[in-house]
């Protein structure tokens, strides 16, 4: 599958690669990848890049549900001030108060209002989701992003100082992860 950059419409930027060990770009979610109330284990992927200009001083990494039946899709984490000699985060680093981010990196409220990377629970009759795990190559080491704002506010900021962006698209369906 070619990746869609889903910013593009606000000004193409180059891109860059991003993948993981459990998803592939338009496949399926990994049953870990979905929420603990729909099977899964609301564990983030690893995640890993390469090819980001050398003039990145950060990233920001949001993941979205644009299908989500709300009018304004679903967040499921954003995380910001991600270091610019950081090449990858591991499995599970979206935990409440992780260890496993890098130093300084800053984990928004999603849409339950919870620091933490949150799974996928597609409702049924909704059909397929596509979960749009996004990372932003910065021109600016701190954002100056209020860590309670929203991942809406974040996406603002982020628009006017980024270089290049990376894209990984899964899917999921409701009862996907059983």
């Amino acid at each position: 599958m070619t990746t869609i950059d889903p910013f593009a419409r606000f000004g193409e930027v180059p891109l860059f690669s991003l993948t993981s060990s459990v998803m592939t770009d338009g496949g399926p979610l990994a049953a870990a990848q979905y929420a603990a109330g729909a099977g899964g284990a609301d564990v983030s992927p690893d995640l890993h890049w390469s090819g980001f200009p050398a003039e990145t001083r950060s990233f920001a990494l949001t993941v979205f549900d644009p299908d989500a039946p709300t009018g304004s899709g679903y967040w499921h984490w954003a995380v910001f001030d991600i270091p610019a000699d950081v090449d990858s985060l591991p499995t599970g680093a979206g935990v409440a108060n992780s260890v496993l981010l890098p130093a300084g990196a800053v984990v928004m409220p999603n849409e339950i209002r919870q620091a933490t990377f949150i799974g996928a629970a597609p409702p049924r009759g909704t059909g397929t989701h596509r979960y749009q795990f996004v990372l932003h190559a910065l021109d600016v080491a701190d954002l100056g992003v209020d860590p309670q704002a929203t991942p809406g506010v974040l996406g603002f900021n982020v628009h006017f100082h980024t270089l290049a962006r990376a894209v990984l698209e899964a899917t999921g369906v409701a009862g996907g992860a059983a």
